[in-house]
């Protein structure tokens, strides 16, 4: 009972907080919804309903014992002889210091899978007590064979 009372409460704190006539939004929430209202101004409605729980996390809090192990900064080959470095990042972003710089990460059955912006495709894998990083050309089979594979260092980690 002490529960009830306690939401009752706040509930009526709320809505005596809200102010009365308020204007309406571009995407008015129908009754039993609300709506998050985006940085970049964007809104998008949710029926309450069909909401399990609403999850807060950290960008730390996110990342699994597997792809923690990946986290950090990478000098791998670049299939000619020359290196270059990898950072990857706690929230799934990727950046290299060759070609097109930008991309996103995640692991897949154990391997660090990243998708650049130009298309192409790197993985990075422990094989043999080494790891190694296999690079795909845009459009290829990723399950096929690399375009080349080269050798990964970990040098610092994030």
């Amino acid at each position: 009972m002490r529960y009830v009372t306690k939401v009752g409460w706040i509930l009526g704190m709320l809505l005596l907080a809200a102010p009365l006539g308020a204007p309406k939004t571009a995407t008015e929430a129908e009754p039993g919804s609300f709506v998050i209202v985006f940085k970049d101004g964007r809104q998008q409605s949710f029926r309450v309903a069909d909401i399990a729980r609403i999850e807060f996390n950290s960008p730390a809090e996110r990342v699994s014992a597997s792809s923690a192990r990946f986290l950090g900064q990478w000098k791998v080959g670049n299939g000619v002889g020359g290196t270059f470095i990898i950072t990857l990042k706690p929230d799934g972003v990727a950046r290299k210091t060759l070609g097109s710089e930008g991309g996103m990460w995640t692991v897949v059955n154990g391997e660090a899978h990243i998708a650049w912006d130009d298309g192409w495709h790197d993985f990075i894998r422990k094989v043999d007590g080494k790891y190694e990083k296999a690079a795909f050309r845009p459009g290829a089979d990723l399950s096929g064979s690399p375009d080349h594979v080269a050798e990964a260092a970990y040098i610092e980690a994030h």
